[in-house]
């Protein structure tokens, strides 16, 4: 007879937990298997920026108490989750990753935090970033380095750099992060998850931005639609965003018949696509056009010159940031981050104006080239994960961002844009599939990820229940 495997508390999905829960099991049990995987993992992932166990368990008994009373917040009260840094939690601080005196504390949560509380989640702690959010790395001159729990000589991304390493470790089934150019979806390629930056203003923020968005980080499309089941709310807070119609987070995978699928191996700027990324994504798309989509190439449409000029707004941006700095403060920040800020400090006015009009272009660009498409497919990242302790993939702060061609178009254009584990590099590093639909579509782009999981087969996917503890 075959051995079932049973998996680890800290293992099990939301909707796992969920039904569990209603059937007698105790949060404050699986509380203690989350706490105990962190503390495991933790000395050398370095994933959490702020961890109170105490406060884990209390808010753990407090689930437990409404579950044996039979009044839970919702059906995943006790589900353990983590928060990036960057999302105010009320009476924490908020450095951004910098080593800089006397960071803000919110006084109020974020409309993220408030729904997340509102459903009883147990909120594990806030996940580090690097400085300001500028780098897709986990470096940062406060927190140091956080590294991948798939290996930790290896960068987890950025800049939702801890989640992406709390998720992939297993700190709970759920984990929040942030995007502005592929801050959620770099995490999921170069740790094996699955992730969603959700269309512009559907999950609502404490401040947007142009691009920004915030969403899940999960080691499966099913709990990362589980999550946005809860945070993808409406709250007056968020100026930006716009109404959408209900969507059907428990539909389960999407069907590819029918759907006509572009393909997209050339984003037209960046780093060349390593060819082994490129024959992984390839075999995902060749899985759709099996299961009946009509799969098409899609040509390149991002202009280096665009990319370029984005990266150059964002950098007098942060150098309007960083020059208000005093001398001792300024070397506190990385000096990869310094270097690039300095980068913009020389454009004039006429020069960020037409800096800022290539987020329009982009925009433009992305919409024309994918709207005849109900799904496109392409690489995440040009490359696989690197050294943990590098910030970016390249180590050049004065070449524009070499690494986003493929992620970028879709925060501006305010698309979704999935990210699925689709094969290994011969040297064992994760190769992502990016999957982005049309504004709105979040459900179907999170179903087709669903889908995708259910036939890539286990060659492709990582096998979470062999992850062990890094060394001590």
């Amino acid at each position: 007879m075959t051995p079932t495997h049973t998996p680890h508390l800290a293992d099990h999905s939301a909707r796992e937990l969920s039904a569990a829960y209603a059937e007698g099991l105790d949060p404050r049990d699986v509380a203690e298997a989350v706490l105990q995987r962190v503390a495991a993992f933790e000395p050398t992932l370095n994933a959490l920026y702020v961890h109170d166990a105490d406060q884990v368990r209390r808010d753990a008994e407090a689930s437990a108490r409404r579950w044996a009373e039979g009044r839970p917040l919702s059906a995943y009260d006790g589900v353990p989750t983590t928060i990036k840094e960057n999302i105010p939690r009320a009476g924490v601080p908020l450095p951004s990753g910098t080593a800089l005196p006397n960071p803000p504390v919110s006084t109020e949560h974020a409309p993220i935090t408030d729904r997340l509380v509102e459903a009883g989640a147990v909120v594990v702690g806030s996940t580090t970033m690097p400085d300001w959010g500028m780098l897709s790395s986990g470096v940062s001159s406060l927190h140091g380095i956080s590294r991948n729990p798939l290996d930790p000589a290896l960068t987890t991304g950025g800049s939702s750099a801890g989640a992406g390493a709390a998720a992939a470790a297993g700190y709970g089934p759920w984990h929040v992060g942030t995007d502005i150019g592929g801050s959620i979806r770099l995490p999921g390629t170069w740790a094996g998850l699955t992730t969603l930056k959700p269309s512009a203003g559907l999950v609502p923020l404490h401040a947007p931005y142009i691009g920004r968005a915030a969403g899940p980080l999960a080691r499966s499309a099913a709990d990362a639609a589980a999550l946005m089941s809860v945070i993808a709310t409406p709250d007056i807070r968020d100026y930006s965003a716009r109404p959408y119609p209900p969507l059907d987070w428990a539909q389960g995978p999407l069907d590819p018949r029918g759907l006509r699928v572009a393909l997209q191996l050339d984003a037209g700027s960046g780093a060349t696509v390593d060819p082994e990324i490129a024959q992984a994504v390839e075999a995902a798309a060749e899985l759709f056009a099996a299961a009946g989509a009509t799969v098409e190439p899609l040509e390149p449409f991002m202009a280096p010159e665009l990319v370029a000029g984005v990266d150059a707004f964002w950098r007098t941006r942060s150098w309007v940031d960083y020059s208000a700095l005093d001398a001792a403060d300024r070397a506190l920040i990385l000096p990869y981050i310094a270097r690039w800020c300095e980068g913009g400090k020389d454009y004039s006015g006429s020069d960020t104006l037409r800096h800022f009009g290539c987020f329009g272009a982009v925009q433009q660009a992305t919409i024309a080239a994918t709207h005849p498409f109900d799904l496109v497919l392409s690489p995440v990242a040009p490359m696989a994960a690197f050294p943990a302790e590098r910030p970016m993939p390249l180590a050049d702060p004065d070449v524009p961002m070499s690494h986003i061609s493929f992620t970028l178009p879709y925060n501006l254009s305010g698309q979704p844009a999935a990210s699925v584990n689709c094969g290994f590099l011969a040297d064992g590093r994760t190769i992502g599939l990016q999957i982005a639909g049309r504004v709105g579509a979040d459900d179907r782009v999170l179903a087709a990820a669903a889908w995708f999981e259910s036939v890539r087969g286990d060659a492709a996917g990582v096998q979470w229940a062999r992850l062990a503890p890094p060394p001590a």
